[in-house]
């Protein structure tokens, strides 16, 4: 009987010996290229950051993070994919941006998870993980229905995201009566809202209208007179909503010049794109109430917090986005019997992170947002 337990036990401990050998050789290895030299490396430092939260909280060892600096370089982009290739890599999160994605195509095997919100031209073997403008339009089209918006104008800069904002509209279903593309130049821009809100045709409509009644012979017609100097314009704009595909101080020159024109966020909702919660907002007074949709502010806090506390500094907002990616990726995965290939991400999915959900199909990643608006100083929930 001795003997018999003592060759269970040797047989035990060689089971187990080749286990951890099993498991040792078995670990999944996910590269990370993001910027840890040159003017972004804030950005590639915060995500490293934010991944090695998310790794401890996962707490398996199975998974190994094999961080690389693009230097936000093309060239050196390729170059460090190329050394995470060799040691077998097969999936990457990264590239951060998009100009960095140009020669990633050659490596057919390997999944880029870019951090990048752009989804126009990118290589068929990179995945954006960022919240593009598909999404944030559907998010704007529930919006829309709730509260019966049917006569929407679009606002939208003639930049490098133009065509991402086009495809967005078809693609999302938005309803809009009218698309208007304008120079970003602030000196040009009040000249392009007067256009579109017809603000000439109004003011004129008002001095005409004070000079019939001051030619007429209606009673009270002095009251009347008093009552239209206090306008601006006469006569009716014809949107009930704006959709401004603009930040910072351009979405602040496009909400300046509507006011100038006489088109007030009382009338009209002033909506624009995620805005991920830029508290200067909340002092332009003027421009409220205006809607976005965006992330789960609430996780977005917490999460703040809890990087604050750890690192003594803020996370950089991709670093947020990079922390739910290693527990969307991590899931993916386990749905996927610990194996790394396209069909994770060709499947239907959903996954709850701290962001809000994510949907995953066709090799897309969309994200189902949560809405806001900016009322009284405050970032209020609408859904």
């Amino acid at each position: 009987m001795n003997i018999f337990i003592k060759i269970i036990i040797l047989l035990v401990f060689i089971f187990c010996s080749n286990s951890d050998k099993l498991y040792a050789e078995e670990k999944i290895k996910i590269g990370l290229l993001v910027p840890m030299t040159g003017q972004n490396s804030y950005v590639g430092i915060s995500i490293i950051k934010s991944v090695r939260l998310a790794i401890n909280k996962i707490n398996n060892p199975i998974l190994e993070i094999l961080p690389r600096d693009t230097a936000s370089d093309p060239t050196i982009t390729l170059r460090k994919a190329k050394e995470l290739h060799e040691e077998g890599v097969k999936l990457i999160i990264g590239p951060v941006f998009n100009k960095n994605l140009i020669y990633l195509d050659e490596f057919k095997d390997i999944i880029f998870i870019s951090l990048t919100n752009k989804v126009i031209g990118n290589p068929k073997n990179v995945i954006s993980a960022g919240i593009n403008a598909r999404s944030q339009l559907k998010t704007i089209s529930k919006f829309q229905k709730i509260n019966k918006i049917k006569k929407t104008i679009f606002l939208t800069p003639k930049k490098n995201y133009k065509d991402e904002i086009d495809s967005a509209i078809k693609k999302s279903n938005i309803k809009t009566k009218k698309i208007y593309y304008y120079e970003s130049d602030p000196t040009k821009i009040t000249k392009q809202i007067e256009k579109i809100t017809r603000y000439q045709i109004r003011k004129q409509n008002l001095a005409d209208e004070i000079q019939r009644i001051k030619n007429s012979k209606e009673n009270n017609k002095e009251r009347k007179i008093e009552i239209l100097d206090k306008k601006d314009t006469l006569g009716k704009i014809k949107f009930d909503s704006v959709i401004i595909a603009d930040f910072d101080e351009n979405l602040k020159s496009i909400t300046t010049s509507l006011l100038y024109t006489d088109v007030s966020p009382k009338d009209v909702y002033f909506i624009t794109l995620n805005q991920w919660f830029d508290k200067s907002l909340l002092n332009e007074v003027s421009l409220q109430p205006i809607y976005f949709p965006s992330i789960n502010k609430e996780n977005y806090d917490l999460f703040t917090e809890e990087y604050n506390n750890i690192f003594d500094e803020l996370p950089n907002q991709l670093s947020f986005l990079s922390y739910d990616l290693i527990g969307l990726i991590y899931f993916l995965i386990m749905q996927n019997d610990f194996t790394i290939d396209r069909s994770m991400f060709l499947k239907k999915n959903m996954f709850k992170g701290k962001i809000g959900n994510f949907e995953i199909k066709n090799n897309e990643i969309n994200h189902i947002l949560n809405f806001y608006k900016v009322e009284d100083g405050q970032f209020k929930k609408i859904f």
